[in-house]
């Protein structure tokens, strides 16, 4: 009678019954009506499927906050014979989300990685432009873009990208930042934000989408306990620690910040915990 076998056999014969369930082909999620004169958000990705596993603040900006969200696809992949279906996966996920879409290039950017930076001035000064044209255009409220220690070597390499391309700008912006993590932990996230089950339902969906991907590996089905142990995580390093964890099932981490012309800086001591139901905009006020 013990009713812990049965929770943990329920987890597995979902996850093995996950497995045959459609990939994309889904009709878009319900969007709100976006103001023309909208705030921004440009989430910066990596690789095509980073705006579905860690854009749940960024989905919550868009349905609650109604902001012009809009993903910007830093690179299509490494293998260039996939860039192309890449990027209509890209579309069609954005789509699903309501995320706007904009490119980098015809096949985005390459070689975007610490090494590069340190190595190879004449490659990566053209991309910092690039990045930089970008938010001098667009003059985004909030962006998203990896930490520093997101081990993985292109999720770094838009990190300081991002970075380089904020110095450059200088005083000639002025925005919140917003860092995400995936493939590495952030030691001092001091935001935690809770998510609705129809938002993860969502993003899960949005992932399908990524049909080649999701094929390969399908990580779409272990973003919800993913996304649970986040509260554990979060519990302590947002909240304090040996403090109880919020009250949360879904939540994602970040580190939040603000370009002050000068430096990326905190404006808050301790961290936050953003529960749904309070609007999003409040941590940007």
């Amino acid at each position: 009678m013990n009713p812990y076998h049965h929770l943990v056999n329920e987890y597995a014969r979902y996850a093995r019954e996950a497995k045959n369930y459609p990939l994309g082909g889904f009709p878009p999620a319900p969007k709100p009506e976006i103001p023309a004169n909208a705030p921004k958000a440009l989430i910066f990705s990596p690789h095509p499927d980073d705006e579905c596993i860690v854009g749940g603040l960024a989905l919550r900006l868009l349905r609650e906050a109604r902001m012009n969200v809009i993903n910007v696809a830093v690179t299509q992949g490494s293998n260039p014979a996939r860039r192309a279906g890449r990027f209509e996966e890209l579309r069609n996920a954005c789509q699903y989300l309501g995320f706007g879409l904009l490119q980098t290039g015809p096949t985005g950017l390459e070689k975007v990685n610490r090494k590069t930076r340190q190595g190879q001035p004449a490659v990566w000064q053209p991309m910092v432009r690039t990045i930089a044209e970008i938010l001098l255009e667009h003059q985004p409220r909030v962006i998203f873009f990896p930490h520093d220690q997101d081990w993985n070597s292109t999720h770094e390499g838009v990190h300081c990208l991002v970075t380089d391309a904020l110095q450059a700008i200088g005083a000639r912006l002025s925005c919140f930042s917003v860092e995400i993590e995936y493939w590495g932990q952030m030691d001092d996230p001091n935001l935690m934000v809770e998510l609705t089950a129809t938002d993860v339902a969502d993003m899960v969906t949005a992932l399908t989408f990524h049909v080649g991907e999701v094929k390969r590996n399908p990580y779409h089905l272990v973003l919800p306990p993913w996304m649970q142990d986040n509260v554990r995580r979060g519990g302590e390093l947002v909240g304090g620690q040996g403090q109880a964890a919020p009250d949360f099932v879904f939540a994602t981490l970040y580190r939040l910040r603000r370009w002050t012309g000068a430096r990326l800086e905190r404006f808050y001591e301790g961290g936050r915990n953003l529960p749904a139901g309070v609007n999003p905009s409040s941590l940007f006020a």
